[in-house]
């Protein structure tokens, strides 16, 4: 049976007058990685800040790691591991005298099941930094700065870590490396990861699950594979006829497409049989929650994921 590292029930979160999250339900199970993606704005950050017992909510009910992330004391925080979008201090120090310094922290919540915290020429080695262990952290560039941020995250082996935007501002190779990494803390370690992303690829490639957060709502909840079923439910027929143009929606584009040869044959020009894609889903939904109409964007994935597991029934 799936033991479950987060238990989320009707989160809601209000700034003044404005509703942020309006009922936010999920679940997250050990050793998963989970994607939430969601446009700015869209409330993926609180969340985030919640869970990590940074920010009170306004309703809803909370379990991480069996605790209130409200009521966590430290060895509830020694089990968690985060990695911010950004540091701006330690500019003096080197990476490896930083991770030594904040390894110590760790050593009185060590347990027989997880030694704390980890080795930290091991750590340096795991994140791609030991070129740059003694140097100055205000030399490092961008992507090696991230490297160490990430470090920073997982130096006490964490149960749970969260990483928000993990990969902004490295290269191909550096992100290829990190998703490495990724896999390493799941497969090794049992860590369960719970990671912010505006990236669709990294979020396949990376995640068990993605989330997408909407209109203060989480609108999908599956695999890469269950959301691209998801969003491709409908498709869309293009055709020219006698110099006319013609575009046509339908839930069965194959259908659509035998019964427009038996009634007009030869004179149809210019077929194209077009499903929607994730990053077409995706793209509509932001392009709608941006400009004020995050209920209809939420909606409007949710009408389509109940039409597919309605005809996933039949």
């Amino acid at each position: 049976m799936d033991e479950s590292v987060i238990e989320v029930r009707d989160l809601w979160m209000r700034y003044g007058s404005n509703d942020v999250l309006k009922g936010v339900d999920f679940t997250v199970n050990r050793g998963e990685v989970i994607t939430l993606l969601g446009p700015n704005g869209a409330g993926k950050t609180t969340t985030i800040e919640i869970l990590e017992g940074f920010r009170m909510r306004s309703a809803g009910s909370l379990s991480v790691l069996g605790v209130d992330p409200a009521k966590g004391d430290e060895d509830w925080r020694a089990r968690t591991g985060v990695v911010l979008q950004s540091w701006r201090d330690h500019a003096r120090w080197t990476p490896r005298k930083l991770l030594v310094h904040l390894g110590r922290y760790y050593v009185p919540y060590s347990t027989p099941e997880r030694s704390r915290p980890y080795d930290i020429e091991e750590l340096i080695t795991m994140v791609g930094l030991e070129e740059q262990a003694d140097q100055k952290i205000r030399t490092l560039s961008s992507g090696q700065r991230r490297r160490l941020d990430v470090a920073i995250g997982i130096v006490g082996r964490p149960e749970l870590l969260f990483l928000d935007e993990p990969t902004a501002g490295f290269d191909p190779h550096a992100r290829r490396e990190f998703h490495e990494l990724i896999h390493r803390l799941t497969d090794l370690e049992d860590t369960t990861i719970l990671l912010t992303t505006h990236d669709l690829d990294e979020a396949e490639k990376l995640a068990d699950r993605i989330l997408i957060l909407a209109g203060g709502r989480i609108v999908a909840d599956g695999t890469a594979d269950e959301l691209a079923r998801q969003v491709a439910a409908e498709g869309e027929v293009r055709w020219s006829r006698g110099g006319e143009h013609f575009a046509q929606s339908t839930p069965e584009p194959t259908r659509f497409t035998r019964e427009l040869f038996a009634q007009y044959g030869e004179d149809l020009d210019d077929l194209e049989v077009r499903r929607a894609g994730r990053e077409d889903a995706y793209l509509t939904m932001v392009q709608q929650h941006e400009s004020g109409r995050a209920d209809h964007a939420a909606t409007a994935f949710e009408s389509t994921t109940a039409e597919v597991a309605t005809e996933d029934a039949r």
